[in-house]
């Protein structure tokens, strides 16, 4: 479709154009049900089926092991910011967090309510421009969780290796990366995403939690927080995000197509890789990130904001819109999420080293 631009937005991202005509298809009718999907009964026959074929599809391609659940959720990741420490601090009272970016500090500040919280590590020294390496972690021993943030979606920086915790349960936001990367489940307590940015329309927030780790909520947990309630209802204690599971499920199936989490590792890093090379290689941009460069969100900049403004301009004339970087750091900014095709990154190298030759 000639009319469509390529879209670097950080969230709400594009999805795959193949799954936009898909459920463009049934927009109104749904596999013959008279009805849309946004019309349905989340109780109801035909609903339950595209709800367990989502979740099945989800935990197969993860590898999600048995003694895990998985909760699609309404609240966005940021509802999880209060969500983790309300279900998880009253083992001790203590959490550690990694603040390498805004919502990995944001999440900091939210827990700090529900008891004490310390800074395992911070990457602010450096404008978040790395990631801390796993000897400059500080966990307690007898600390309820650690929490950290894989992917920065401002800063540009990626988690590259999984942190060493010992006993203390791992808690991660995958919000820009999930599905993006192998991920080993089981070094991980629990999980979460809101899924707006690799999976499917903002609306539905993944949480993936060890079983054993729920039912421990602090008393006051607002109902609608607790992991136990959301298991034992199977994610329909109210009516779930209906249109957003099926949108997701279609995705999975796109995802599958494509090689699964593993081909699509391969996929996004090619997209990373050739797009960093041009900025590296480039005399008016580099990038903003100094080492653990993410594969999502790639930010760089000139030294002249002019130019950067010049350059966002331009670009979006030319149908690569969304890359103005977050005003907190300036800059530019393209989000190459898995639904992200080849040619568009291919496409905007072109245009950068076109932009560095006139410039």
């Amino acid at each position: 479709m000639s009319d469509r631009v390529y879209n670097f937005s950080p969230g709400p991202s594009m999805l795959p154009l193949a799954v936009l005509e898909k459920v463009g298809s049934e927009i109104t009718n749904y596999q013959g049900s008279g009805m849309s999907v946004m019309e349905m009964s989340h109780r109801s026959k035909v609903y339950q089926t595209i709800f367990d074929d989502t979740k099945a599809r989800f935990k197969k391609l993860m590898n999600v092991p048995d003694d895990y659940e998985v909760l699609f959720l309404q609240g966005g990741a940021s509802t999880q910011f209060s969500s983790v420490p309300l279900n998880l601090i009253g083992r001790t009272g203590k959490a550690d967090y990694a603040l390498t970016g805004n919502f990995s500090t944001t999440a900091y500040k939210e827990a700090k309510k529900y008891g004490d919280i310390a800074v395992a590590a911070s990457s602010a020294d450096k404008n978040h421009s790395y990631i801390p390496t796993q000897e400059q972690l500080t966990v307690r021993p007898d600390a309820s969780y650690f929490h950290y943030c894989a992917n920065n979606t401002i800063y540009g920086t990626e988690w590259q290796y999984i942190p060493e915790t010992g006993d203390v349960p791992l808690v991660c936001d995958m919000s820009s990366n999930i599905c993006s990367r192998h991920v080993d489940i089981s070094r991980f307590g629990v999980i979460y995403a809101g899924a707006q940015k690799n999976l499917a329309p903002a609306g539905v927030t993944i949480v993936i939690v060890k079983k054993a780790l729920a039912g421990h909520e602090l008393p006051f947990t607002p109902l609608m927080s607790s992991w136990k309630t959301q298991i034992d209802k199977d994610s329909m204690f109210n009516t779930p995000p209906c249109w957003c599971i099926y949108v997701l499920g279609e995705v999975l199936k796109w995802l599958e197509a494509q090689g699964g989490v593993e081909g699509m590792e391969k996929i996004k890093h090619g997209k990373a890789q050739m797009l960093y090379d041009v900025l590296d290689a480039s005399r008016l941009f580099h990038c903003c990130a100094t080492d653990s460069r993410s594969d999502m969100n790639v930010t760089f900049r000139s030294d002249d904001d002019e130019l950067d403004k010049k350059f966002v301009a331009e670009a979006t004339a030319a149908g690569f819109v969304n890359l103005k970087g977050h005003r907190i750091v300036g800059g530019m900014r393209a989000s190459i999420y898995n639904a992200m095709p080849v040619e568009g990154v291919e496409k905007l190298c072109r245009f950068i080293e076109e932009f560095d030759r006139k410039a």
